[in-house]
């Protein structure tokens, strides 16, 4: 997996990857930034849709609308306790709501990386600076 950049720079930080993508971040009281807890849930969010997506169309289905929103319970002031994707979307004829639902829980429970992690609990390592 390519590693992601994050650096403080004169405008704010800035998270970057190594295809040339910028997206400025920073607190929950700044203009047009996205806070970090924020990014998680897109980080959620979009696994899930974007996996979802080519799973329905390998099978036939293209679907009209397809978006989420993702939300978030606070356990304590620094750590989140259920985060809820919830699915918006326009089902074509020849696809159930069932149906829909078990390609969706599949992608969650299987093959979305981001939530699959956060179930798991993943470990995060810190490498400091030598002193």
């Amino acid at each position: 997996m390519a590693p992601v950049h994050v650096e403080r720079t004169p405008e704010g930080f800035v998270a970057s990857n190594e295809r040339g993508a910028h997206l400025k971040l920073g607190s929950t009281t700044e203009e047009g930034v996205f806070s970090p807890v924020e990014l998680l849930l897109i980080a959620v969010g979009a696994c899930n849709a974007v996996t979802v997506e080519p799973l329905t169309a390998q099978r036939g289905h293209r679907l009209p609308r397809l978006a989420v929103t993702i939300d978030a319970t606070r356990a304590e002031p620094t750590l989140l306790d259920t985060v809820t994707v919830t699915y918006e979307v326009e089902l074509p004829e020849s696809l159930s709501p069932e149906k829909f639902a078990e390609i969706a829980e599949r992608v969650h429970h299987r093959h979305c990386t981001v939530s699959r992690s956060l179930e798991k609990g993943t470990q995060v390592k810190l490498i400091l600076p030598e002193a």
